[in-house]
């Protein structure tokens, strides 16, 4: 028996780049001259950018791949199948891996998990890439962080102090008591000592 196939298309108005008619005609072609058995076709308007739960074509492939209803999914390239960092894009690949689905690029034919060696080869090396990428952004995010500490910069929400800060400087000049100072900043009349004491002694 043919394994049974499922083509994924995504067309992106904003790209302008592919048809959606081009696509369905090549990966029919393909699907055809693989000897597969073609059951579904899911086809999506939207930027790959955006998760499962908003492109209700590729979130409808997966309940069908949940269900078993297709045995090999085949897709124009990576980039038209998710375009949402590489991290996410294996998951997606590894959940189909889970649920016994294969996956085939039709421009990148690397992306072939009809051998079960090199489908488990392909996730592996995949996933090292998107670990040592995630690694890379971490590197990259802490450095900037450093950065900005370096140059002096607020890094985070600002503290309770200084949002508070210039309000309770200027009550301070005006003469008003702590408790009027509590009241105003809606804030524990602790706090408003603590910070107090803080302004003067700055």
């Amino acid at each position: 028996m043919n394994e049974r196939a499922a083509l994924y298309l995504r067309v992106s108005t904003s790209e302008g780049k592919q048809t959606e008619e081009n696509q369905r005609r090549e990966l029919r072609k393909f699907a055809q001259e693989e000897g597969y058995e073609l059951v579904g076709e899911y086809v999506d308007h939207e930027s790959g950018r955006k998760g499962r739960n908003e492109r209700e074509a590729f979130d409808q492939m997966f309940e069908a791949a949940e269900s078993r209803e297709f045995d090999v999914l085949v897709f124009w390239s990576l980039d038209r199948f998710s375009r949402e960092g590489i991290r996410k894009t294996i998951a997606y690949l590894q959940q189909l891996d889970s649920l016994s689905v294969g996956f085939r690029s039709y421009t990148e034919p690397y992306l072939n998990t009809d051998d079960e060696l090199v489908s488990h080869i392909l996730l592996s090396v995949l996933s090292y890439f998107a670990e040592y990428e995630a690694k890379k952004i971490s590197r990259r995010t802490k450095a900037g962080i450093e950065r900005a500490r370096d140059q002096g910069k607020q890094i985070g929400r600002p503290s309770k102090f200084d949002e508070h800060k210039d309000q309770i400087q200027q009550m301070i000049e005006e003469g008003a008591s702590k408790a009027e100072m509590s009241r105003q900043t809606d804030l524990a009349w602790s706090t408003v000592d603590r910070y107090v004491g803080r302004i003067k002694s700055e």
